[in-house]
């Protein structure tokens, strides 16, 4: 697997030993899953929850936020919201 390939999906710029980092745990991680696949699992049920319908709740104001407090704490922010990077390409 290329980690700069990877990186750039994830839009990652990352340094040399940051690389070199990041393969030893992406190969951990493919060699982990490769030992999941190794274990039998013939005859086991797979688990599937026993409800019929997904369990709903009334939505709840839990704490009101000074939304001037919240925008403070962002590294870049206009009157009333984030401004956030563009990652979308045109």
């Amino acid at each position: 697997m290329q980690v700069e390939k990877v990186a750039h999906l994830a839009r990652l710029s990352l340094k040399e030993e940051e690389k070199q980092q990041l393969g030893e745990q992406l190969n951990n991680i493919l060699n982990f899953v490769q030992q999941l696949q190794e274990v039998n699992t013939e005859g086991v049920e797979p688990f599937l929850p026993s409800f019929e319908e997904t369990p709903m709740r009334e939505d709840e104001q839990a704490k009101d936020f000074e939304p001037e407090l919240i925008l403070r704490q962002a590294p870049e922010a206009e009157p009333s919201f984030f401004v956030v990077p563009r990652v979308v390409e045109y």
